[in-house]
């Protein structure tokens, strides 16, 4: 199942959580708080939100690249529609901790109450990313999640990861993430700017006492990314 609710613009969520300082390691440190979902009235009113005038068809585009690299990016057509499939909705693993907000996020958890994945899809207008670029597209998108104002100050923090690309249980659409702890916190943010599209998406999964790799691992593999 795929969620067809979206898309509106990235909205800066760094400055409104109310989660403890995440630590980054950066020539001294990067502090930055974990983006969450603000409560009711708290924070930046969100973006107009911006509805596909159709729906997506059933079936991926023929003219879709096998694989999503950073580079295959540049071959996505321009009208395509880009969307996490929600592989968690029907999990017994996992229940709702926030539902869809009607502008591109939403949030479970395990019923261990240990970590939350928290989703989010829609348009980047305000990343600045490079045409063409995929990956240091992501690096921006990371670094407006972070509230970081230079992009490059993330990029020696981040790695390349990877998403399910149309059905989970493979690596095919490559990302950008970053990891941080603290105590007995852990947290990962995993992003994918698609600048042929001038869409975004990004995955946060943050543990408390629970295995944020192993949990991690498990998100990617049954949410992929759906593009048609």
């Amino acid at each position: 199942m795929t969620r067809t609710s979206q898309v509106s613009p990235l909205v800066r969520l760094a400055a409104v959580s109310a989660v403890a300082l995440a630590v980054l390691p950066l020539s001294g440190c990067l502090y930055a708080q974990i983006p969450v979902n603000a409560p009711d009235g708290d924070g930046p009113d969100p973006c107009p939100t911006a509805i596909p005038s159709e729906e997506p068809s059933e079936e991926p585009s023929g003219d879709l690249p096998s694989t999503m690299t950073f580079a295959d990016g540049a071959d996505i057509p321009a009208a395509a529609y880009i969307q996490w499939g929600d592989g968690l909705i029907a999990d017994d693993g996992w229940k709702i901790v926030k539902p869809d907000d009607g502008n591109g996020g939403w949030t479970y958890g395990t019923l261990d109450d240990t970590c939350t994945a928290q989703f989010w899809q829609g348009l980047i207008p305000d990343v600045p990313t490079v045409t063409g670029d995929d990956s240091v597209s992501s690096d921006a998108m990371l670094a407006v999640i972070l509230g970081e104002a230079d992009a490059a100050a993330i990029t020696p923090l981040s790695t390349t990861g990877a998403f399910s690309y149309q059905v989970g249980g493979n690596t095919d659409v490559e990302n950008r993430q970053v990891v941080g702890e603290e105590a007995d916190r852990q947290w990962a943010i995993a992003a994918r700017a698609f600048t042929a599209t001038g869409v975004g998406l990004y995955v946060i999964v943050d543990c408390t006492g629970g295995d944020m790799q192993t949990t991690m691992a498990e998100v990617i593999d049954k949410n992929a990314v759906v593009i048609q």
